[in-house]
């Protein structure tokens, strides 16, 4: 398993793919919290939320760990890793693994850049700042984030066979079908796997964009309902891998 795992860690940051995603990812947070700390005057008691969780890393490691897997049947290079690697769970786990240890490097590599970021600003404006031990305890959230959406990428991705449908199915579920239900029914809805990271984050519920009146669960217990999420598409995804052929 320690192989396949190492084996999957180099195959991602050797991709050009991987590369290019995670630069628009730090790219993209910087910007975003640059022009919050400039242009907003948060107060004590929301510059936490307000400025410091602008982690984009779990959109892209999703994205990620969608094309990697869905990657290896449009490439056509899934009957070469599994002659590599015969047992097909074995290497479904490590491509969890691996996106899922992926996201949490590119998070705290992002959240770090981004608290310096926005601390200088803020120092510069005279504006309050969150204490050191808040801000370590966010990158935490932001991080875990990130590895449990890069490990839900991959049993998303492991479904569909095609890589551009299985982009645009979770872009479909995370922009359309996520947000109708939490607007229909809230009580299901606040338990969708695209919703509950931004309990986990801690993002407070009027930036999270799931409207009014939404009772996100706790952040322990968002995280224990996106473990419950990843299992179910692993276990999905596993089933379907075993059953295919390599063609």
């Amino acid at each position: 398993m320690t192989a396949l795992l190492q084996a999957e860690l180099i195959k991602l940051r050797t991709t050009r793919t991987f590369l290019a995603l995670a630069g628009v990812a730090v790219g993209m947070s910087l910007l975003l919290v640059i022009l919050v700390s400039l242009l907003a005057e948060p107060t004590a008691d929301t510059v936490l939320g307000d400025v410091f969780t602008f982690d984009t890393t779990g959109l892209f490691i999703l994205i990620l760990a969608v094309v990697g897997i869905s990657g290896e049947w449009r490439h056509r290079t899934i009957t070469s890793s599994l002659l590599a690697a015969p047992d097909r769970l074995r290497f479904l786990a490590a491509k969890t693994v691996a996106f899922a240890v992926a996201g949490l490097a590119l998070s705290l590599a992002i959240s770090l850049a981004v608290s310096i970021a926005g601390y200088a600003i803020l120092t510069a404006r005279d504006l309050p700042k969150p204490e050191l031990g808040e801000l370590a305890a966010q990158i935490g959230r932001n991080g875990i984030v990130a590895m449990l959406l890069g490990a839900l990428g991959v049993g998303l991705g492991a479904l569909v066979r095609n890589q551009v449908v299985a982009i645009v199915g979770v872009l479909v579920i995370v922009l359309v079908v996520e947000p109708t239900v939490l607007a229909l029914r809230p009580d299901v809805g606040r338990w969708g796997p695209f919703t509950l990271p931004n309990a986990v984050a801690g993002i407070p519920e009027e930036d999270s964009g799931v409207g009014d009146g939404v009772d996100l669960p706790s952040p322990g217990l968002a995280a224990v309902a996106m473990l419950a999420w990843i299992g179910g598409f692993y276990a999905a995804g596993a089933t379907l891998l075993r059953r295919r052929d390599l063609d």
